[in-house]
């Protein structure tokens, strides 16, 4: 079975290439990624203050990490329900 559906790259994007890594190895399924929202991501990341630089993470743009961020989304299904429900008792 293939898995062409895990990667993609994006040559035509204004922003290509966004990190300083192998062009041909870039996966752009992630531009924006998933997972900025968990403290325990998996990537390289730092503070400044309160915000969350990625700037310097290739994390979720390598294409061996698709099926760590995927097995993710139910930790962001359980943030995003948890918020929910802390907005409609609001």
């Amino acid at each position: 079975m293939s898995h062409n559906y895990q990667f993609f790259n994006h040559k035509e994007c204004e922003y290509y290439p966004c990190h300083q890594m192998d062009r041909e190895k870039l996966n752009c399924l992630f531009c924006f990624c998933p997972l900025y929202v968990l403290k325990d991501c998996g990537g390289n990341y730092r503070m400044k203050g309160d915000i969350k630089d990625c700037s310097d993470c290739i994390f979720p743009h390598c294409r061996e990490n698709y099926g760590y961020i995927v097995k993710r989304y139910q930790d962001l299904k359980e943030i995003t329900l948890s918020v929910d429900k802390q907005n409609n008792n609001d």
